[in-house]
């Protein structure tokens, strides 16, 4: 499967065309509802599991993963404490069984920025006779046009206003996808803005519907259970940047050298340094999620956040210094590395971003 998606990723890279096939590949080798509570018959991965998916799968493409990831984060929050209405969730499942079915929040606004810092949603869901309308404008919206169900986020017009998640059906009338994203990297996320424009869904289609309040902020309430498994994506990325890195060293011999460059000082001390960067993070993230998975108290989130943080610093700086050393080549947009380096570059921006986690890893410090 990798393999396949490794072949596949250039193309979908350039074109910025939604990974249909690549998404058919994952839903194949049945990852994409790993995590699956075992109460619904599932499988029940949880941090450590789908970290080892995402890094695996974002050695393959990046922006496929990501799309995975949104997936497997809501199966993974249902299976810990279940949310969903009942019926709605065993339709999901069903679904599931037969073809990707896709779900990803939509949170960030173009006035309001990630709810990660703060601030009430603009998006307003109406009450009607039967149900709820939800209009509103929702950016970078991971998975957009293959999305089977939108979670938004959105304030109610009642008198004392609440905010929920309300659980909207891809392809509903009203939704309307505004394709402008065209970023450096993850090109084929298909993150785009998403306008709902008095979308109708029924009364019961609306989760964690409550006062406005510290919670309602969070963008990854999930917390650990989603920052080490992104962590571990962006990490899959650099080991296949070093794969690469590692495959031009042993094949290119300069005709003034006479033999690989792999066996210069040079490439070797880079390679060195490459390796402690990943192996170092890795050890971190893949340690932490253990950790979360046995109830470990004395794992508290903010060394999440702290891996989380290092490991996207020891990524980034790892495909750096392989493209560097190469040169040109590393560069030059027939080779992976380049593709690589700038897939790389998304690693720091998902919410919690660096300067919010070292916020609340200093507050904690300094209580303490």
């Amino acid at each position: 499967m990798i393999a396949r998606l490794t072949r596949l990723a250039p193309g979908y890279d350039q074109s910025a065309a939604f990974p249909a096939e690549s998404l058919r590949a994952v839903h194949e080798a049945g990852l994409l509802t790993a995590t699956v509570g075992e109460q619904y018959g599932g499988r029940g991965v949880r941090t450590a599991g789908t970290s080892r998916i995402l890094h695996t799968l974002g050695q393959g493409d990046p922006s496929v993963a990501l799309i995975t990831a949104m997936t497997l984060n809501t199966h993974a929050r249902q299976a810990a404490a279940p949310h969903w209405p009942e019926e709605l969730y065993t339709r999901v499942l069903k679904e599931s069984e037969e073809r990707p079915v896709l779900v990803n929040h939509a949170r960030v606004e173009p006035e309001l920025g990630s709810p990660a810092r703060g601030g009430l949603p603009a998006t307003l869901a109406r009450r009607t006779a039967d149900g709820w309308s939800v209009s509103g404008r929702k950016r970078f919206v991971t998975g957009a046009e293959g999305l089977d169900w939108f979670l938004v986020w959105a304030t109610t017009d009642e008198p004392e206003p609440r905010v929920g998640t309300f659980l909207v059906p891809g392809g509903s009338p009203g939704i309307r996808i505004a394709e402008h994203w065209d970023q450096l990297g993850l090109r084929a996320s298909g993150s785009h803005d998403v306008a709902f424009e008095d979308v109708e869904i029924p009364y019961e289609h609306v989760i964690g519907l409550g006062p406005y309040g510290p919670a309602a902020e969070q963008d990854n309430r999930a917390g650990a259970a989603i920052h080490l498994p992104l962590a571990a994506l962006y990490l899959g990325v650099a080991r296949a940047a070093q794969s690469f890195f590692h495959a031009f060293a042993h094949e290119r011999v300069p005709a003034n050298l006479g033999h690989a460059v792999a066996r210069t000082e040079r490439f070797r001390r880079t390679a060195g340094e490459i390796e402690v960067l990943l192996s170092a993070a890795e050890q971190l993230v893949f340690d932490g999620a253990a950790h979360v998975d046995a109830g470990d108290a004395s794992y508290p989130p903010e060394l999440a956040l702290g891996a989380r943080v290092l490991a996207d610093r020891h990524a980034v700086r790892a495909v750096e210094l392989a493209v560097r050393l190469l040169g040109n080549p590393g560069l030059a947009r027939g080779n992976p590395l380049e593709r690589h380096f700038r897939d790389i570059q998304c690693a720091p921006v998902h919410a919690p971003q660096e300067d919010i986690s070292l916020l609340a890893i200093g507050t904690k410090a300094l209580a303490l």
